[in-house]
């Protein structure tokens, strides 16, 4: 074969499989809804750190850019949120809002978005979730990063300036830029991304499929051995293989730092503003408390001490648990309506509710659905909002 023939027949090739991937994209799009599979771009605000950018307006997401069909005229119940409400590796019905909405028969706006903290559940409140006129609105508070989120967001930007206690202290806010997460991503860091946020198909096979979840199975198994950091529990009488990342965690719930103990006065100064907003627009107002992974299994890691890093998710567990009690304080010293879901999700521990590999600690459509049905439960009770 000349070398001519053989470019034309690569060429054709090429064209060929370009033509076929589009045509799938295409397909995949008409038959799935984009925004259960594609991630979110994000662009810089000065108020809210990061929102949706057009391009992720036309990709599955609502007008607003927000992980719904469409924007209603008026919904039951507004949920506020980050990635844990947004319903991260999970579709866009099987986060904890919708399965709430289908649970107490309620027509529900999903207000979560990942990387988003007290602050930003503050201002959507006043200038979304009110604009719905809803009967509820629950933040769904993570006990992982919200305090940390709240102050890097209250010292990173200028609009929040009013909430700082600590004078002259200044923070380098950029949670969503890839480039913070890893100072020089390779060519093929940066296609992986950009196709996370525009190719359902590249998503379906890195993360849907059976080699993704095979895969994933293997990363729990090993996860210390591919990376210092991460350790597994893995109790197979009990049905439970989980990976965890303590180190960082622990960083962000420790109480006995002074940026932790900051970031959870403005969280608490943001809830009773919240409440307060509620009240004078006779809204009900109520805290879904979502704990860290360690806190669900913390008790296992402490009667398996030979497991590594078994330490330092007992300590962060602890300090979990810690952060809990303070919080529930001030929700009852305030009268701030409160569902702690954290019983639920430890009587529920053998049944994998989360993601199934090692990088990515959030709940998958079990663990939302065991936190619907606690929020969902406590709805009933003549003593929390109807």
């Amino acid at each position: 074969m000349s070398l001519k023939k053989f470019f034309v027949n690569l060429s054709v090739l090429a064209v060929s499989l370009a033509l076929g991937l589009v045509l799938c994209e295409g397909a995949a799009r008409l038959i799935l809804n984009p925004g259960d599979y594609l991630n979110v771009e994000m662009v810089d605000d000065e108020i809210l750190g990061a929102v949706p950018s057009m391009s992720a307006r036309s990709h599955g997401f609502d007008e607003w850019g927000y992980r719904n069909r469409k924007i209603p005229e008026t919904a039951d119940i507004v949920a506020i949120g980050d990635s844990h409400t947004y319903g991260n590796t999970a579709t866009m019905e099987d986060a904890w809002p919708y399965v709430v909405g289908r649970l107490s028969g309620r027509s529900v706006y999903n207000l979560g978005m990942g990387g988003y903290g007290p602050n930003q559940y503050y201002y959507l409140l006043e200038t979304k979730a009110l604009k719905l006129k809803p009967r509820l609105i629950i933040c769904g508070f993570y006990m992982g990063d919200d305090f940390d989120n709240a102050y890097a967001i209250t010292y990173g930007k200028e609009y929040w300036a009013s909430l700082r206690a600590r004078p002259g202290v200044k923070v380098d806010v950029n949670t969503w830029n890839l480039d913070i997460r890893e100072p020089n991503p390779s060519l093929f860091r940066r296609v992986r991304l950009w196709l996370s946020r525009h190719s359902v198909v590249y998503q379906i096979a890195a993360h849907a499929s059976s080699l993704g979840n095979l895969q994933g199975d293997i990363q729990i198994r090993n996860a210390h051995s591919r990376n210092p950091l991460a350790t597994s529990l893995i109790l197979p009488e009990k049905h439970i293989e989980e990976a965890f990342l303590p180190a960082r965690m622990f960083r962000i719930i420790d109480q006995n730092s002074e940026t932790v103990r900051e970031g959870m006065r403005i969280t608490f100064e943001l809830f009773a503003r919240m409440n307060e907003l509620c009240k004078q627009n006779h809204v009900a107002f109520v805290i879904a408390i979502i704990p860290t992974k360690e806190m669900v299994f913390s008790e296992y890691f402490e009667h398996h001490p030979e497991l590594p890093l078994s330490d330092i998710v007992t300590r962060t567990g602890v300090n979990g648990l810690l952060a809990k009690q303070k919080t529930i304080q001030f929700l009852t010293d305030s009268d701030i309506a409160f569902v702690d879901t954290l019983p639920a999700l430890k009587r529920s521990a053998d049944h994998e509710l989360y993601a199934r590999n090692s990088s990515d600690m959030h709940p998958n459509k079990n663990g939302y659905g065991v936190i619907a049905e606690a929020i969902a439960e406590a709805l009933k009770n003549k003593d929390m909002p109807r």
